[in-house]
């Protein structure tokens, strides 16, 4: 008897077999569907996430086929490895060291006005912070910033960085500003009325930060605008749950922030 091959299919129809490719991190591939360009950043359950240079993150099923690698048709498969996968970037976006310890505290240090953006702070930078070995501390409030600068006693080889809320010419904030500034303290700050608004509405799942009458306490505000309870200790812990990265910050103040980071740390 004649045997057949189970496989009825033309040879000339059949697919040509793509390579198999590991989905390490910071492989650089095209979806094939969306034409979405990215690196790869994390690998798990049947598919891929990637993030473009713009910093958008999508998630993408890892189907037979389904990329490009520099202008060939891909399969992505999950790495072979069996340790997992670092991280190779920091919630700030910067490039992360494995195994770095952090430096010993430098004479200079970054003051925040306030526990939620000292928690903040902390969240986005904190490794990158403890690598360059720079010390957030939290102020009760700008009132006392004169007298904890001259308590503090800036120098070259201790400068002190200052971010200030509500930052914008002609308020409270930049009249206190401007008596401490030197070439040894800078302070920078972001136009939000408080720290909240600097995390993107998109990320907390609101469509925008409501706007509170004046007169009226801002966080109690905006948790009666959204239906919250009027908690805003428990609201900040909600709002810095959904923070994960730099992503989720408006420029306003990571710009803000880095500066601060390269004051301090400069030679």
């Amino acid at each position: 008897m004649r045997s057949y091959d189970p496989d009825l299919t033309p040879a000339w129809k059949k697919s040509a077999p793509v390579p198999e490719i590991p989905a390490d991190p910071d492989l650089v591939v095209e979806e094939v569907t969306t034409g979405f360009c990215g690196a790869v950043i994390r690998c798990e359950a049947g598919t891929v996430t990637l993030e473009d240079r713009f910093g958008k993150h999508r998630v993408f099923p890892m189907d037979p086929r389904g990329f490009l690698l520099e202008g060939r048709v891909v399969t992505l498969v999950r790495p072979t490895s069996a340790a997992p996968v670092r991280p190779t970037r920091t919630a700030s976006g910067s490039v992360a060291v494995p195994g770095a310890r952090a430096r010993v505290a430098r004479a200079g240090r970054i003051y925040v006005e306030g526990r939620h953006d000292a928690e903040l702070v902390e969240r986005v930078w904190g490794d990158d912070l403890r690598i360059e070995g720079v010390v957030v501390e939290y102020l009760e409030g700008i009132d006392d910033l004169p007298s904890i600068v001259a308590e503090f006693g800036p120098a070259p080889d201790a400068r002190l960085g200052v971010l200030v809320d509500h930052l914008v010419p002609g308020s409270k904030e930049s009249r206190i500003a401007a008596q401490v500034t030197s070439p040894d303290v800078l302070v920078v700050g972001h136009p939000y009325i408080d720290v909240w608004e600097a995390v993107k509405p998109s990320s907390v799942g609101i469509r925008a930060w409501p706007r509170v009458p004046r007169g009226q306490d801002w966080k109690t505000g905006v948790c009666r605008s959204l239906g919250w309870p009027e908690n805003t200790g428990a609201a900040w812990q909600h709002i810095l749950s959904k923070v994960t990265s730099y992503n989720d910050l408006e420029p306003e103040l990571l710009g803000r922030v880095e500066e601060l980071i390269d004051f301090v740390t400069a030679p």
